[in-house]
């Protein structure tokens, strides 16, 4: 310690023995009771910081449209995987989890919590989709990937690699073709010709269906849309603050669609009420959204009804009620759908699936949509409100060798359609993407012998702290420059 220090600090030995010898005595009267001091203790107890969960887990379908006859063929390239000729020429190839029953894997992806453990998802395994030889022009293959984001929001990205595209040699047949073409020969181990024959097609495949259905009202097409919204006393909370975000986003949706759709609000506790007619006004939407309150019981039935009888007043022909629940919905709604109205149902919490079925317009798994967690409420309020409007929304449109050039540099995915700007992936909401190749049968002989090997993958990266997220891919490694992910 420097003298500086000392004389700052101002204590001789004697001013400390003098000090000690105070509180010698302070404590000799304490304990005599004749001196008495207030006090008081405050404590914070008990403190904990647990790091969150970022875990991305994938569950996927897929299907080869390879013509009939081939079962034990096509059977014999996945020996880990009893192959199922599903109809006519179209062959089951993989699925994770595996269904026992037929076409439920959409329905079973939006369903199940698969973010509790050992639920049988690709989670840090490096598989094939497609192990297919003998691929002919005609051919097509398709797999539906559903995303689960556990614990924390996320931005994701799909990426991929074409790591082959080989010539293979040629048969005689193939020589002639590419001479036709002009196309050089002269080298056999050169870069084939097949990658840039295969079309392909990827999606945001809003039902997890394995289809795209880009089949939305034509551009022209008027609907009425009416929302009918349980508000019954398990509707607290953030839960219904989630809903009346996610149903104010979907009119929005509708109305911005096309000056002449029309939007009405009903909601259902023990009774039901219509609180908003048809209108093409947003903010008369938006007012009685944001004045529904939660109490009493559950009427689906009565809510059905109430938004039907609003329906008919509707002046286009297409008619659409869009149900959302989170427990027993106690009505089929076949009345609506006989009179020509198209039924979604949302679920959340304890809603029962089978219940929804049971409510949407058929097929179920296009007219169904659940969430196992309230934070996701409003992403599938906007998966249905993409549906209605615009259909699946397509990514990207090309060949084979463009789409993986797309993909090396990494395709960034949104969460949420419907809303202006990229979103981050809710958890608790199966989000799913198309990918499908097609072979086109007027391709000729020129691919004769070639071959292609690819890889898909994505890439998940937290949202919290990375509002502008730099994601660059080297291959199918990514590596980001975000510096928002820092503890703050």
């Amino acid at each position: 310690m420097s003298q500086d220090t000392n004389d700052t600090i101002g204590l001789s030995r004697r001013k400390l023995l003098a000090g000690l010898g105070a509180v010698g005595v302070a404590s000799a009267g304490a304990g005599l009771g004749t001196t008495a001091y207030f006090n008081d203790t405050e404590t914070f107890q008990g403190n904990t910081l647990t790091a969150g969960e970022l875990d991305l887990k994938l569950d996927y379908r897929a299907t080869y449209a390879g013509g009939t006859g081939r079962i034990d063929e096509i059977n014999g390239w996945y020996p880990d995987f009893d192959v199922v000729e599903e109809e006519e020429g179209v062959y089951l190839i993989g699925e994770a989890p595996s269904i026992d029953e037929p076409d439920a894997w959409e329905d079973e992806v939006q369903t199940r919590d698969f973010c509790l453990p050992d639920v049988g998802l690709v989670n840090g395994d490096e598989i094939p989709v497609f192990v297919l030889d003998d691929v002919k022009p005609g051919d097509c293959g398709e797999v539906t990937i559903s995303l689960h984001i556990c614990d924390n929001p996320s931005w994701v990205w799909m990426n991929g690699e074409l790591t082959e595209n080989a010539q293979n040699g040629y048969s005689e047949p193939e020589l002639e073709a590419l001479a036709e073409m002009g196309l050089d020969t002269d080298d056999s181990d050169g870069e084939g010709q097949l990658a840039d024959a295969i079309d392909v097609t990827m999606w945001y495949d809003e039902n997890c269906n394995n289809v795209l259905d880009a089949d939305a009202e034509e551009a022209g097409d008027s609907v009425c849309v009416q929302l009918v919204i349980d508000t019954s006393g398990s509707m607290g909370g953030s839960r219904l603050d989630n809903t009346k975000s996610g149903a104010i986003q979907l009119a929005q949706t509708v109305l911005d669609a096309n000056p002449d759709n029309l939007v009405g609000v009903t909601e259902f506790d023990s009774s039901a009420d219509t609180v908003q007619t048809l209108t093409d006004e947003f903010d008369a939407v938006e007012d009685a959204i944001n004045g529904l309150n939660d109490g009493g019981g559950t009427n689906a039935q009565a809510g059905v009804d109430e938004g039907q009888a609003e329906l008919e007043n509707c002046p286009p022909d297409e008619r659409v009620m869009v149900v959302f629940g989170d427990g027993d919905i106690n009505t089929d709604g076949q009345a609506a759908k006989d009179a020509g109205t198209d039924i979604y149902a949302i679920g959340v919490g304890n809603a029962s699936f089978d219940d929804l079925e049971d409510l949407a317009s058929v097929p179920p798994e296009d007219y169904v949509f659940f969430a196992t967690d309230d934070d996701a409420i409003e992403q599938v309020f906007g998966q249905v409100a993409e549906t209605i409007t615009v259909g699946e929304e397509i990514i990207f449109e090309g060949s084979l060798a463009d789409a993986m050039a797309e993909l090396e540099a990494g395709i960034a995915l949104d969460g949420n359609r419907s809303v202006e700007g990229r979103q981050p992936y809710e958890g608790g909401l199966t989000q799913c993407i198309g990918f499908e190749w097609c072979l086109p049968a007027e391709v000729g002989n020129e691919v004769q012998t070639d071959s292609v090997a690819f890889d898909l993958g994505f890439y998940a990266e937290q949202f919290r702290h990375n509002g502008d997220p730099q994601v660059t891919f080297n291959g199918t490694q990514a590596n980001s420059t975000s510096t928002g992910n820092v503890s703050q």
